[in-house]
């Protein structure tokens, strides 16, 4: 089980994904929303890094599909219980630099590539994945 240290870690880097993913809806409420869908990518990711401080394990990188994955030899249950969400993370793991640096893409910036519906579907995976996550440190 988890030390009451790493559970207030991951509780902390819940509430920073929670954040994240508020700034991604007034985002994409004002029309950003290559912004909106780099914040809902950080909040999956940071989400998925409280499940390993939960675990008493020290996350690495960026990619929400390898977090999960990963999982596998740190907590199989927790790898049980979030590969599922792995489809989501590589949704979510494509806007992680495209959103962000104008030679992300071929002849064209953030600004004019993503869509209103990117940041739905965005928005909808990460708030998925943080629920999950919330309900595992509920738990």
């Amino acid at each position: 089980m988890s030390t009451e240290k790493n559970i207030r870690e991951a509780i902390r880097w819940l509430t920073t994904a929670e954040d994240d993913n508020d700034s991604a809806v007034i985002l994409k409420e004002n029309g950003k929303f290559a912004h909106s869908c780099f914040h809902a990518q950080q909040a999956g990711e940071k989400a998925l890094k409280a499940v390993w401080y939960f675990a008493d394990a020290d996350p690495w990188g960026h990619s929400i599909k390898k977090l999960i994955e990963d999982l596998n030899s740190v907590d199989f249950k927790l790898y049980q219980r979030l590969k599922s969400y792995t489809r989501m993370g590589m949704v979510l793991d494509r806007f992680y630099i495209p959103t962000r640096y104008p030679n992300g893409l071929p002849d064209i910036t953030p600004d004019v590539a993503f869509t209103d519906e990117d940041a739905d579907t965005c928005i909808t995976y990460s708030k998925k994945i943080i629920d999950e996550v919330r309900s595992i440190l509920n738990s």
